[in-house]
C-alpha cells in the first residue's frame, strides 16, 4: 500500500500547490514588467528629464506595434521621445506644484489645456475611413427631427457676447453623435467641442470660453477631416478656457 507521496514527504496536492504559487508569482512579475508601456518612462517631477529603467521586475522591454491599415508601427516604451515644453512657471520647487501660465494661456499647455501628442492621422473606423467628418459628406446622417438643429444658430461665449454662428457639424460615423461644431466668427472658421456646447432654441451657448477668443482656436489642416492631435488640440484649447478664460475662475470660490 501507498502512502500517496511522490517523493519523500512530498504528495500531488503540494506539488499542485507549489507550482500554482510559482506560476502567480511569474504572472505578478509579467504583469508589472508590461503595464510600463506607454506612457513610461516616467520623468523627474521637477527637471523633467526620463528616470532610470529601474530594476528588471519593473522594466518592459521595448515592444512594437503594428498599426493598421498601412499607418506604420510604434514601440513602447519610448526612451526617445520628443521633450514637451510648456509655457508655464512652478509656483513653488516641490513636487507636485502648481503651474501659472506664462504669456499667452491658451498656448501653455497646462492644466485643463493639457493634451497628448496623439498621431498626426484622422481617427478612423473599422473600414480605414476617417470616422469624424462633416454631415454633409455623409449621406443618410440628419439630426433627429425632435432635437434642434443648431446650424443657423448663433453661438455666445462666457462673456455672454455673440461669437459667431453655426454653420456645418462634424459627426462621428462610428456612433451617429455630433462631435463638433463649424462655428463662422466674422474673421475665420473654427471647429468647438460639441460636448462643450449647451443648444437652445435660439442659440448655442459655449461658455468655455469668452466671444473674443473663438477666433483663436486651433483649426484642422485638410479640410473635410481632423486628426487626432487636431481634436486634442481643440479640446484643450476650448479646455483652457473653464479655468483661464476669466479671473474669477483661477482661485478657489473659498
Amino acid at each position: 500500500m501507498t502512502n500517496g507521496n511522490i517523493v519523500g514527504t512530498i504528495d500531488a496536492a503540494e506539488l499542485a500547490l507549489g507550482t500554482f504559487a510559482l506560476f502567480f508569482l511569474l504572472l505578478v512579475v509579467w504583469l508589472r514588467r508590461e503595464d510600463r508601456r506607454e506612457g513610461y518612462p516616467l520623468e523627474d517631477s521637477l527637471t523633467g528629464r526620463p528616470e532610470s529603467e529601474g530594476g528588471p521586475i519593473s522594466t518592459a522591454s521595448a515592444k512594437t506595434f503594428i498599426l493598421p491599415f498601412g499607418k506604420g508601427k510604434v514601440s513602447f516604451p519610448t526612451w526617445d521621445r520628443e521633450p514637451v515644453n510648456i509655457a508655464a512657471k512652478r509656483r513653488e520647487n516641490f513636487g507636485g506644484a502648481p503651474y501659472t501660465p506664462q504669456g499667452d494661456v491658451f498656448a501653455a499647455g497646462v492644466g485643463p489645456g493639457s493634451y497628448a501628442n496623439r498621431a498626426k492621422f484622422a481617427d478612423l473606423d473599422a473600414h480605414g475611413n476617417p470616422r469624424i467628418i462633416p454631415i454633409g459628406d455623409l449621406a443618410g446622417m440628419n439630426v433627429a427631427p425632435a432635437s434642434t438643429d443648431p446650424r443657423g444658430l448663433p453661438v455666445y461665449g462666457a462673456d455672454n457676447a455673440k461669437a459667431g454662428v453655426v454653420t456645418d457639424l462634424w459627426v462621428d460615423r462610428a456612433e451617429s453623435v455630433i462631435r463638433y461644431l463649424t462655428i463662422d466668427t466674422g474673421s475665420t472658421t473654427i471647429l468647438a467641442p460639441m460636448a462643450m456646447a449647451i443648444v437652445r432654441k435660439d442659440r448655442v451657448i459655449l461658455n468655455a470660453v469668452n466671444a473674443a477668443d473663438f477666433a483663436g482656436a486651433p483649426v484642422p489642416a485638410a479640410a473635410g477631416e481632423i486628426t487626432r492631435y487636431e481634436e486634442e488640440r481643440i479640446v484643450a484649447y476650448f479646455g483652457t478656457g473653464y479655468l483661464y478664460a476669466n479671473a474669477d475662475r483661477m482661485e478657489p470660490l473659498i
